[in-house]
C-alpha cells in the first residue's frame, strides 16, 4: 500500500468539509457548520416560490388573512444576491408553485396536497391590483407570477411545480445537470416547507446546497424556521447569510 502521512489534527479542514484542496474552488464563503467552497461555473442560485399569492399585499395569504410581511421582507435581500449572482455569470433559476386551471395536477382528493391546498382556496377566482381577473394558485395569472422585483430574465429558467419539492415531478434536475450545476444557493419560501423539501430532495442527488438564512423565512413561527437551520447545519447542506456570500462574489 501507498505511504500515507500522518494527518495533521492542527491542519484548517478544506471549504466546507469537500473533498480537495481549498484551491478547487473559485471562492470560499464564511459558512457553518464550516466554510462554503464555491464553484462559479458550477454554482445557481435557486428562488423558491416568492410569487404573489405569498409574497404580495392582495395576494391570496393576505387575503385569507395571513401575514405576508415576513415573506415580503425577504424580496431585498434576494435581489441583492441575485444581482452579485449574475455579475458573476451564476444562473438564476426559479421555483412556481401553480397549478393547472382544472386543477387535474392537484393530486388525489384525500392525499395532502389536496387537501391542504383546496383549504388555502387554490383556484379561487380573485382580482389581481390592477383590476385583471386572477385565480389563485393558477398557473399564468398574477397569483402564481414572480413578483416585480425580483422579475426573471430572459432566458432564465422558470420552473413550474404541484409539490413542495422543486425536483418532484419537474425538468429541475435535467435542467440543472445540463448546465453543469452541483453548486445550490438556495432562496425563497417557506423555510420549513417547500425550500426544505426542495434542498433535501438536492442533498439526495449529491448537491452541494448552501442556504442563505436571511433570504428565508417561515411565516408559521420562527421555531419552524430555525429548526430547518439546525438541520441544514447538521446534516443536509451548509448555511450563510447573503452579505457573507455577495462580499465572497465581490
Amino acid at each position: 500500500m501507498p505511504h500515507r502521512p500522518p494527518t495533521d489534527p492542527t491542519a484548517p479542514a478544506s471549504p466546507a468539509g469537500a473533498v480537495g484542496q481549498a484551491d478547487s474552488f473559485d471562492i470560499v464563503v464564511d459558512g457553518r457548520p464550516a466554510p462554503y467552497g464555491l464553484r462559479l461555473g458550477r454554482a445557481a442560485v435557486v428562488v423558491v416560490d416568492m410569487q404573489n399569492d405569498f409574497v404580495s399585499p392582495g395576494g391570496s395569504v393576505e387575503a385569507s388573512g395571513g401575514d405576508v410581511t415576513l415573506v415580503a421582507a425577504l424580496v431585498e435581500p434576494i435581489a441583492h444576491v441575485l444581482e452579485a449572482a449574475r455579475g458573476r455569470g451564476i444562473p438564476v433559476v426559479y421555483l412556481q408553485h401553480c397549478y393547472r386551471p382544472d386543477l387535474a395536477d392537484l393530486g388525489p382528493e384525500r392525499g395532502k396536497n389536496a387537501l391542504i391546498h383546496r383549504a388555502a382556496r387554490v383556484g379561487l377566482p380573485t382580482e389581481a391590483p390592477d383590476g385583471s381577473p386572477s385565480r389563485v394558485l393558477v398557473r399564468d395569472t398574477w397569483s402564481t407570477r414572480i413578483v416585480d422585483r425580483l422579475a426573471p430574465r430572459d432566458g432564465e429558467l422558470v420552473i413550474p411545480k404541484t409539490r413542495f419539492s422543486g425536483f418532484h415531478g419537474t425538468t429541475l434536475d435535467e435542467d440543472l445537470r445540463r448546465l453543469g450545476v452541483r453548486d445550490l444557493i438556495l432562496t425563497g419560501c417557506t423555510t420549513s416547507v417547500c425550500v426544505e423539501a426542495t434542498l433535501r430532495d438536492a442533498m439526495a442527488r449529491d448537491y452541494r446546497a448552501l442556504l442563505l438564512t436571511d433570504c428565508v423565512d417561515e411565516p408559521q413561527g420562527r421555531a419552524h424556521h430555525d429548526s430547518t437551520v439546525a438541520l441544514v447545519e447538521s446534516s443536509l447542506g451548509w448555511t450563510a447569510e447573503s452579505a457573507d456570500l455577495c462580499r465572497a462574489l465581490a
